[in-house]
């Protein structure tokens, strides 16, 4: 019964919350959910994650393309609750193709038995707080939903330590990012970037800073997001020896870890990485040719199909694919200390413009923000990288 009130308690927060965020928008998740249920009840598990994924993924782009229908040809302003929903709904997506790929894999098996309406609530009761619960309504880390029927139930069977010195913590940090991420916007504004006057190392600074003030947004908010979910006892996991516990069970990232990637195949791997390994297991791995672009390429697409996300999604696999080329040509040639020291410091580099150039286009989606990266002449990083590309596809290609 517990579990019950646990599971009532997740989908009713999560309902509400939507009414009083999205207002009538709300009705977007609403529809979303209904559909998803509705397509398990009646479609063979063998062919419900396609049905699901079509219908979901239609529904996502129509209301993109009427918000940009919007922006871009009536020139009128959107409200925010849309955008609000629009991204609950893009993670909304995320959690039902996960379970649709589950159950067409046969990891998790939904059985229509229930006698009575009164239990066929009850047994819908996990899943639709999965789907709308409100510790991952506005964003949050990707877990399975069998993950997630396990934490819940773990609660109950051994109840994990309190998590208010964890989550007082993570609200620190949130709070230090926060502070380097005003002080960057007052020294941006106070130093604003002229291309008349300024020099191109200071162009190159600029927007470097102002890409991190547009990052450390994504970090505060998966903290945040943790500190939701360890608050209301999700997260807590034990490491594989079995000598660890800790409350990072359930993270997209760590702004230590994913800044000091030193080549952009690593960062892409690091930055949102429920959402990356989201995104292997439902594009890269089912693609049998061009995994890479086709990934990047639905990614794009799921994120709304601005310019700005061409150009950012398509340039960040291009670098992609450029970095497995070049790190497996120079890790056999460095071999003193010192010039693998060296080759680390310009990768760094190196992977710090590239995502430079991504975050901004895809961020400011039009184009002001390439516009911006042309002046500042910091595209020239991954036009470099992606010219190297090519000379290592044409030498492979000779060869």
């Amino acid at each position: 019964m517990n579990d019950i009130h646990r599971y009532l308690s997740l989908s009713v927060g999560g309902c509400v919350l939507a009414i009083l965020t999205m207002g009538v928008y709300s009705v977007l998740l609403f529809i979303s959910a209904f559909v998803f249920i509705l397509l398990v009840c009646s479609v063979d598990p063998s062919c419900v994650h396609a049905w699901v994924f079509g219908v979901q993924m239609s529904w996502q782009t129509f209301w993109h393309l009427l918000i940009q229908y919007r922006e871009y040809y009536l020139h009128e302003p959107v409200d925010i609750r849309l955008f609000l929903a629009m991204s609950s709904l893009m993670l909304l997506t995320q959690r039902i193709t996960s379970v649709s790929m589950d159950v067409q894999e046969k990891q998790v098996v939904f059985v229509f038995n229930a006698s009575t309406h009164k239990k066929a609530c009850v047994m819908f009761l996990p899943l639709i707080s999965y789907i709308l619960n409100f510790t991952t309504l506005l964003g949050g880390p990707l877990c399975s939903y069998s993950q997630f029927v396990s934490l819940m139930e773990g609660i109950s069977l051994n109840p994990p330590p309190s998590p208010l010195g964890v989550v007082l913590l993570k609200l620190v940090q949130v709070l230090s990012l926060e502070w380097v991420r005003y002080f960057l916007i007052y020294f941006l504004k106070c130093n604003a970037y002229d291309p008349s006057s300024s020099t191109i190392l200071y162009g190159m600074l600029w927007v470097w800073g102002l890409a991190h003030v547009l990052r450390i947004q994504y970090y505060t908010h998966w903290k945040i997001s943790e500190c939701l979910n360890n608050s209301a006892g999700l997260g807590f996991c034990t490491n594989v020896s079995g000598d660890s516990q800790n409350w990072s069970g359930l993270s997209d990232g760590d702004f230590w870890t994913i800044e000091a990637s030193t080549h952009i195949s690593d960062f892409a791997r690091r930055w949102n990485s429920t959402t990356a390994s989201w995104l292997r297991r439902l594009v890269y791995i089912r693609c049998k040719h061009f995994q890479l672009f086709m990934t990047f390429g639905f990614s794009l697409w799921w994120h709304g199909l601005h310019l700005g996300h061409f150009v950012g999604f398509l340039t960040w696999a291009a670098t992609v694919k450029a970095d497995y080329y070049v790190h497996r040509y120079f890790h056999q040639k460095l071999s003193s200390k010192w010039k693998q020291l060296l080759y680390i410091c310009f990768s760094w580099i190196n992977t710090q413009m590239i995502v430079t150039c991504v975050v901004i286009a895809v961020e400011l989606r039009n184009m002001s923000g390439l516009r911006l990266l042309s002046v500042t002449y910091v595209g020239m990083f991954p036009l470099s990288n992606i010219i190297v590309l090519f000379i290592f596809l044409k030498v492979n290609t000779i060869y």
